[in-house]
């Protein structure tokens, strides 16, 4: 990800990319140094090199941070999954299951370069299939194949007629 925001902040300037890190994978991203420990970790990384960046005390966090980040977008904002590893899977999944449970109303795009999404996309077709997904639910993830699909299946992106309509609040007690 790191690679991406610094190639995102040369082309569009430092306030295109704003990143949320939890605390604990910091010693794993962008040229951390054991010195800060302690600081305001967020002072530690270049904003001219990789934009705006939060750190959140865990994952879950990041999630809820990144999904209110994503709901205060205008039209056409949402969530693309590139090509990535469990935690983008697990991104993947709960921003899914976010959506289906009308926790957010944003389109959900995976850029299936090379075919990288396939095999998650039949695991879709066939649970819907199996009757555990109906099949309005099973379009919630959407398929782009170019950036310039991601861009238009966001723009065009309409939430499935069988999310569920629960109310939900950010105070639980």
């Amino acid at each position: 990800m790191g690679e991406l925001a610094r190639t995102l902040v040369s082309l569009s300037g430092p306030t295109s990319v704003h990143g949320i890190i939890p605390q604990a994978l910091m010693k794993f991203e962008r040229n951390y140094n054991a010195h800060t420990d302690g600081l305001d970790a967020s002072l530690a990384i270049s904003t001219l090199e990789y934009g705006t960046t939060t750190v959140v005390a865990d994952m879950h966090t990041r999630k809820r941070a990144m999904c209110d980040m994503v709901q205060r977008g205008g039209p056409g904002s949402g969530f693309i999954a590139l090509s990535g590893g469990f935690g983008t899977m697990e991104e993947l999944m709960e921003m899914t299951t976010w959506n289906q449970l009308g926790i957010h109303g944003k389109g959900l795009v995976v850029l299936n370069v090379d075919g990288y999404w396939d095999g998650m996309l039949a695991w879709v077709r066939d649970a819907v299939k199996a009757g555990f997904i109906s099949e309005a639910n099973g379009r919630i993830i959407v398929e782009a194949k170019t950036p310039e699909e991601a861009i238009t299946a966001l723009r065009d992106y309409a939430n499935s007629k069988e999310r569920f309509d629960l109310q939900w609040s950010k105070d639980t007690t």
